[in-house]
């Protein structure tokens, strides 16, 4: 039976980040590069609900982060150690932003949390739990990361784009 390459993913790695974003297209991660090695998944299992869209411009569409569906828990956990750069309410919605060091922040969207402005985590630290709200589908929770005040691709600092699925063809 012949079989597809199949990737929901393929392509997605455009990033303004190159030292990251080179390495990612041969399929390695380059562990010296600030932010690399030192990220995990805001929830632990999920579906991805909408990938990253890398918009033309600054002011273009696009989609600005990664929307995950948790499946089980539905804590939110800290992608990366930093420090609580925002816990609040934006037009209604909960978000926590955290501040990463050298250029890197993420927002994760809805997150209800009790967080205080200031303070420290630790990669895999929970942030919070889904809440309801925001601009995902009900029940997913957006993940974006800005490097140096722009949008990347979080996937380049996950580990890149997963390998294809290789699914079975038509006879």
């Amino acid at each position: 039976m012949p079989f597809v390459a199949v990737s929901l993913l393929a392509g997605l790695v455009a990033s303004p980040f190159p030292a990251v974003a080179a390495t990612q297209s041969a399929g390695i991660v380059d562990r010296s590069a600030p932010g690399a090695g030192r990220w995990e998944w805001p929830v632990k299992r999920f579906r991805l609900v909408a990938p990253y869209v890398q918009p033309a411009d600054r002011y273009s569409a696009g989609h600005r982060g990664l929307d995950l569906e948790p499946i089980g828990d539905h804590q939110i956990g800290a992608p990366a150690s930093g420090v609580i750069a925002f816990a609040g309410a934006v037009a209604d919605r909960p978000l926590v932003t955290i501040d990463h060091g050298q250029g890197f922040v993420t927002t994760l969207e809805p997150c209800r949390h009790g967080l205080d402005v200031g303070m420290a985590v630790a990669r895999g630290d929970v942030v919070g739990d889904l809440a309801v709200g925001g601009h995902t589908a009900t029940g997913a929770v957006h993940f974006g990361v800005r490097y140096e005040g722009e949008y990347i691709n979080p996937l380049v600092l996950l580990g890149g784009v997963p390998r294809a699925v290789l699914l079975p063809c038509c006879d």
